[in-house]
């Protein structure tokens, strides 16, 4: 465990690579991640900023939405996670400690690629959670490739319907719901500014995801919702071993951020909660990076 309230060197806060060379499938787990990632299930501390609060996370299984649940239940909300069924085992997890924070977990399985599915999410986090007020769009797809020859019009599709369009889908099944002083929080990239070869599919939808934002926050301030962003840099997630980056990338992974490591989950988790909070009140179409001392444009 981590102490995180104890001044420290940050370079050497959390492990730095060389990681153990690893690779899953597609969407991936987290009890098989090496070294396993902090998502704050022992290092989070609340302190009741969300008391009362109703937030539904997609992508909440694992990685940023992972500790983003963890975090807001112990801040004092409810928390519904979407993720796909395969994830079931991270969701469960999930689940225990939204329950264990004593505050109520909602499990939605489904695939945010599939436009029925957005739309019932929503309607579904609305009913189990008797509204919705924070909704975190954070689910997405990343898959290396070498070079745009060998992404298929099939893969485009699959991470623009999962980055982008189920961006639009959600959000617009959800405004009639959120009540003035809601918060809609998207999660970007540092793709969207400095974009890798590699993620070529992957770059395009973040800044997409951050243009979106940008505008949405335009409208909906006109009913008291406010929209921001969150860039992050290289963080060890499921993502990276599952596909989103190369085998032996992965090995190396953040050995090149200022910190000589990955950012961890946990470590976002403050930004998701201050977005999501009144504490925010006069932050909206903003764009936070967290890149590691790469900063954004």
């Amino acid at each position: 465990m981590t102490d995180r309230f104890t001044m420290q060197d940050p370079r050497h806060q959390f492990p730095a690579p060389p990681f153990p060379q690893q690779q899953q499938t597609s969407p991936g787990l987290v009890g098989k991640m090496r070294p396993a990632p902090d998502h704050g299930e022992e290092s989070y501390a609340g302190f009741g900023r969300l008391l009362g609060r109703k937030a539904l996370i997609t992508g909440g299984d694992s990685g940023i939405g992972r500790a983003a649940a963890i975090a807001y239940a112990r801040e004092g909300a409810d928390v519904a996670i979407s993720y796909l069924p395969s994830e079931d085992s991270d969701g469960e997890e999930v689940l225990g400690y939204i329950q264990q924070a004593g505050t109520k977990g909602v499990a939605l399985r489904g695939d945010v690629s599939n436009e029925k599915f957005c739309t019932q999410l929503i309607a579904d986090a609305v009913e189990q959670l008797g509204g919705l007020d924070i909704l975190v769009i954070n689910a997405a797809r990343q898959q290396a490739r070498n070079s745009v020859e060998e992404i298929s019009s099939e893969d485009f599709d699959l991470t623009l319907k999962t980055n982008l369009y189920a961006l639009h889908w959600i959000t617009r099944a959800a405004v009639q719901h959120l009540p003035a002083g809601a918060s809609i929080i998207t999660t970007a990239s540092i793709q969207a500014y400095e974009p890798s070869a590699h993620l070529l599919d992957y770059a395009t939808t973040k800044a997409g995801i951050v243009a979106y934002s940008k505008a949405l926050a335009i409208q909906l301030i006109e009913k008291g919702i406010r929209v921001n962003s969150v860039a992050p840099g290289p963080f060890w997630t499921v993502l990276q071993p599952s596909g989103g980056q190369f085998a032996e990338k992965v090995v190396t992974f953040g050995q090149d951020s200022a910190f000589g490591r990955p950012g961890q989950p946990v470590e976002l988790a403050p930004i998701y909660v201050l977005l999501a909070s009144q504490e925010a009140s006069y932050i909206t179409g903003e764009v936070f990076g967290v890149t590691g001392g790469k900063g954004i444009a």
